[in-house]
């Protein structure tokens, strides 16, 4: 049997591949249930996973206990965290139970699956408590007979586990003195966590300051474990991004790319839920930030000679990817779509070449805005000197959001802004809209997500002022306009020297019409069985040990990768292109070259045991829709028009005034 991930440092496996046999044993010799596993070739994710997380929440939680005595401040004794998890809910006045997700922090200690329970965590100890609610013998014809206690405590791995009546004697038993509740405000949503409440509680004191703030700072650094998961939940994802990328025909519904991509994400990595709204955007409506909602739900026709942008992700045992690609219906760019997509694709790979430990987030947006207009004014929609576009803020008008975020356990996770802990969130314009602005640590998840929109009310706005309108070029925009936006986003690991890009999806220009084109995708050659080891090995060396575990992300799969010769070539590249970053000596006239592509992983190809995939449509001409022009306005029509005239008669105003403060002070609006 081939050592399981984590026994080479004497530690059990967090998390592996269900490959059959070497399961994980209980002391009584039977095989222990992983926290999830959704069957063959999926993740196996195992409790210590959670219990790592429980015994960082404790060191953490002591930390900022200690400090808060030292600084004078008036503390409680340190007592029990204590979590209350998600209930499921019915679909208004329905009996239609809607599909259940945990609540993100229980799911962050405890890994539960079921509705209902409660989690304890003792500050003082570590000891980790369950709670479950009795189900009443009725309910056994409808969800199943209720499982033992000591089958949860076998399976998510906590110390004890009782039923929820029994909580008031349990914690008099330990003698609790404070039992720390959630109570905090997410700064994305506004929400407020909900406070864990039971019958009895007004027996013990209860501290609603600590474990808020404690708990998102546990979620910001991933622990091995962790990043290992959501490295599976991006294998899973690009694949299903290219399996969508293959299908793309002109004459499609933006749903189709949609149900291709959650079809792909069910089939091959068992992800049964969205890690948030899918969004498949094509021509003006990729200009929506965030298209898809109810009132548009991407029911748009994608047309020959549009862009369309897919902003897709899963997650698998709630953590999840998030990957947005953009290209042409048809496979091939045109002159102006290219110019807009590579000065995206310059400022990502600016951003993806400066991240390391110590840089800030804001630093890395401020990056990537340079490298956008870098990039608009190689395309023709800009003219003049970079450094003035800066100075009065117009990158914000093209990108009104942050470069990236935080990613883990939710899309956008927690502990961007923390108070007195974390820099306050920045006023200028344009990085106003970062989700955090922090200090970059090894470990660290995020996403990196630079774009374009032409979004008509930020032009309009920008038009109507002259510092701004003299840098855009009207005949160019006009011409652009259908277009509607661009994005590329990947998900990264900040790394002691860097960064590791999880995301495997083709990028260059040359590659996208490629694969779109049929061309096979990862570009690596997939070898399995004898002489595994060997090349294993030398992957290992190549990519190091920039954070453990990272390097044993092929433990997910039973393959080996070999990479292509030209990556030397390309790994010169990379390294030329951080000198020329750290020096600083780049006029910023010309777009980057190209950074290496990382080691990436894929699963062994599907056919040996999957059918081929299903091809949903013909090819353009094969399959006509009936009517589908009469329903669809054509790209050429009237609001492209109507903002061409209105941008030409703002403009035509020579030395008009500057109407509105300047964009240094506009610092408000919704935090996208």
């Amino acid at each position: 049997r081939s050592p399981r991930l984590g026994e080479r440092r004497g530690r059990p496996a967090a998390a592996r591949p269900n490959s059959g046999g070497g399961a994980r044993r209980s002391r009584s010799g039977r095989d222990a249930p992983p926290v999830y596993c959704m069957g063959h070739r999926t993740l196996r994710v195992g409790a210590e996973l959670f219990q790592q997380n429980r015994r960082r929440l404790t060191h953490i939680a002591r930390r900022c206990h200690t400090e808060a005595e030292a600084g004078g401040a008036l503390v409680m004794p340190l007592g029990v965290a204590l979590l209350q998890g998600g209930t499921s809910s019915m679909r208004y006045d329905t009996d239609v139970e809607n599909i259940f997700r945990q609540e993100s922090f229980f799911a962050y200690l405890f890994g539960a699956l079921e509705p209902g329970l409660m989690g304890a965590v003792d500050l003082r100890t570590g000891m980790s408590l369950l709670f479950l609610p009795k189900q009443d013998e009725a309910y056994a014809a409808w969800t199943g007979t209720q499982r033992s206690r000591s089958h949860y405590r076998q399976r998510y791995g906590v110390d004890e586990v009782y039923y929820l009546d029994e909580m008031v004697r349990v914690f008099k038993e330990i003698q609790v003195p404070t039992l720390h509740v959630l109570n905090g405000v997410n700064g994305d949503s506004g929400g407020r966590a909900r406070p864990a409440t039971f019958e009895g509680i007004s027996n013990f004191v209860v501290d609603e300051g600590l474990l808020y703030d404690a708990l998102c700072e546990c979620r910001v650094v991933k622990s091995e474990a962790e990043i290992e998961l959501i490295a599976y939940t991006n294998k899973v994802c690009c694949a299903a991004h290219v399996a969508v990328m293959r299908e793309m025909r002109p004459g499609m519904y933006e749903y189709e790319s949609e149900a291709r991509f959650l079809f792909e994400c069910y089939r091959r990595g068992g992800m049964r839920s969205t890690a948030y709204t899918p969004i498949v955007a094509s021509g003006r409506r990729a200009a929506q930030l965030h298209y898809g909602h109810a009132g548009a739900p991407n029911a748009g026709l994608m047309r020959d000679g549009e862009m369309v942008l897919l902003d897709l992700g899963c997650e698998y045992c709630c953590y999840g990817a998030d990957i947005t690609c953009t290209y042409p219906v048809n496979g091939r760019f045109t002159a102006d779509q290219r110019g807009l997509y590579e000065a995206v694709l310059g400022a990502q790979r600016a951003v993806l070449a400066a991240i390391r430990p110590g840089v800030s987030m804001e630093a890395m947006h401020r990056l990537s805005e340079r490298q956008l207009l870098v990039g608009l004014k190689n395309a023709g929609l800009l003219v003049g000197e970079v450094d003035d576009m800066l100075s009065v803020g117009i990158a914000a008008i093209f990108m009104p959001h942050g470069m990236g975020h935080l990613l883990g356990i939710d899309t956008h996770d927690v502990g961007g802004y923390i108070k007195d802990q974390t820099p306050a969130r920045p006023r200028r314009a344009g990085a106003c809209y970062l989700r955090t602005a922090r200090t970059l640590q090894t470990g660290m998840v995020l996403t990196v997500e630079p774009a374009v929109y032409l979004i008509e009310p930020l032009l309009s706005k920008a038009l109507r002022k002259q510092s701004m309108a003299r840098f855009i070029d009207l005949k160019v925009l006009e011409r652009m306009l259908p277009i509607g936006g661009v994005r590329l986003e990947d998900d990264v690991v900040v790394t002691r020297d860097g960064c590791f890009n999880l995301t495997n999806l083709p990028r260059d220009v040359e590659d996208v019409e490629a694969v779109m084109a049929g061309a096979q995708w990862p570009r690596e050659v997939i070898r399995t069985g004898e002489g595994s080891a060997a090349a294993d090995k030398g992957a290992e060396q190549e990519l190091g040990e920039s954070v453990e575990g990272i390097r044993r992300v092929r433990s997910l799969t039973d393959i080996v990768i070999v990479e292509e010769k030209e990556k030397e070539a390309r790994v010169v590249e990379q390294a030329q292109q951080t000198a020329a970053l750290a020096q600083n000596d780049a006029d910023a006239t010309s777009p980057a070259p190209p950074p290496s592509p990382p080691v990436q992983y894929s699963h062994p190809p599907a056919e040996a045991s999957h059918p081929p995939p299903i091809r949903l449509h013909a090819r353009a001409g094969e399959l006509e829709r009936p009517g589908s022009e009469e329903v669809e306005v054509a790209p050429t029509d009237s609001p492209t028009a109507q903002l061409a005239k209105r941008v030409r008669e703002l403009t035509a105003q020579e030395g008009a005034a500057e109407n509105g403060p300047a964009p240094e002070d506009e610092a408000d609006g919704p935090f996208v």
